[in-house]
């Protein structure tokens, strides 16, 4: 093994020890943090996507945190200038607070907060449903806010007045996600091909519906870029007998694999591809995703498997 090598293993090594230490740092408020992701997107999708780019940045950027910070508004701050950042390179319109006096009364907590949620990026814009969440969902303080969101007390206090008054108008009870409702689930040959093979412990099948040179990404937790890389890493001992079936969960058709024992069926994964010419090249599976595989179980009616190697959910 040459130097670099080894220097790239020792390297790997540590960061990988540094990312248990990370992942330990922030366990209480992770739930919190993909939640405020899925909101401020108005989708679970986009926000799963925004969460882990959260983590990715927060990791790599404590080095720059010379003083002591809360690691909670870090990691909220991180989510949300990663966020505008994103919708300003889309050319969408962030929009602007508007300043007011400090006023002295608390904000009022009789609006119905839950039923607007998925609603909010209908009605205000990126900055706004920001402020909106930090605030009444997230407790975050007016000052605090205004520091991630960069403007004032005032303008936070004036954002939240003007949002509230808006919901109270809008009847939350009529609406209904229609576009999900309406939606009928066309099956891809080559997608029931590949549950076929899963479901038969086919790995040669399988290999025959993926490109030579597929992504394979589990997300936060490994990554292969071709077919070979496959076969010496995740699928090394074959296919795992557990059930696939497909399902359509939040307007994306996926599949999920389910394990059986004594307590009853449990979701062990979710996954998503992408097929070109009638061949998957690309493959996400969201093994790794705690907080998306509870939020996906509850979606479909089903529970999540806690226990599963390497990962020990239940106990945290």
């Amino acid at each position: 093994m040459s130097s670099i090598e080894e220097q790239t293993l020792q390297f790997t090594k540590k960061s990988r020890e540094l990312r248990e230490e990370f992942s330990e740092l922030i366990l209480s408020f992770r739930e919190d943090l993909w939640n405020y992701c899925r909101y401020i997107t108005g989708s679970p999708w986009d926000g799963e996507d925004l969460f882990q780019e959260t983590l990715i940045k927060a990791f790599g950027g404590f080095y720059q945190v010379w003083h002591p910070e809360n690691p909670k508004s870090y990691l909220f701050r991180m989510a949300t200038n990663t966020w505008i950042d994103q919708c300003r390179r889309e050319k969408r319109i962030v929009g602007t607070l508007e300043d007011v006096a400090d006023p002295s009364e608390e904000f009022s907590d009789n609006l119905e907060i839950e039923a607007a949620l998925n609603y909010l990026v209908n009605l205000f814009t990126p900055r706004q449903v920001a402020v909106f969440l930090l605030v009444k969902v997230f407790k975050f303080k007016a000052e605090e806010v205004a520091s991630i969101v960069k403007t004032t007390k005032g303008a936070i206090y004036s954002a939240i007045r003007r949002m509230e008054a808006r919901l109270r108008k809008e009847d939350f009870s009529t609406k209904g996600d229609e576009k999900n409702k309406n939606q009928v689930m066309k099956h891809n040959p080559v997608i029931s091909a590949y549950i076929n093979a899963l479901n038969n412990g086919d790995l040669k099948a399988m290999f025959k519906l993926v490109s030579d040179d597929l992504h394979h990404e589990a997300s936060l937790g490994f990554q292969e870029f071709n077919k070979d890389t496959m076969r010496k890493g995740s699928m090394l001992h074959g296919l795992p007998p557990y059930r696939a079936e497909e399902h359509w969960l939040w307007g994306k058709r996926v599949i999920v694999k389910i394990v059986e024992d004594d307590n009853g069926p449990f979701i062990h994964d979710i996954q998503y591809h992408e097929i070109e010419n009638d061949t998957i090249v690309y493959h996400r599976s969201y093994y790794f995703r705690k907080e998306f595989i509870v939020a996906a179980a509850k979606e479909l009616g089903m529970e999540p498997q806690l226990e599963k190697f390497p990962i020990g959910w239940e106990k945290k």
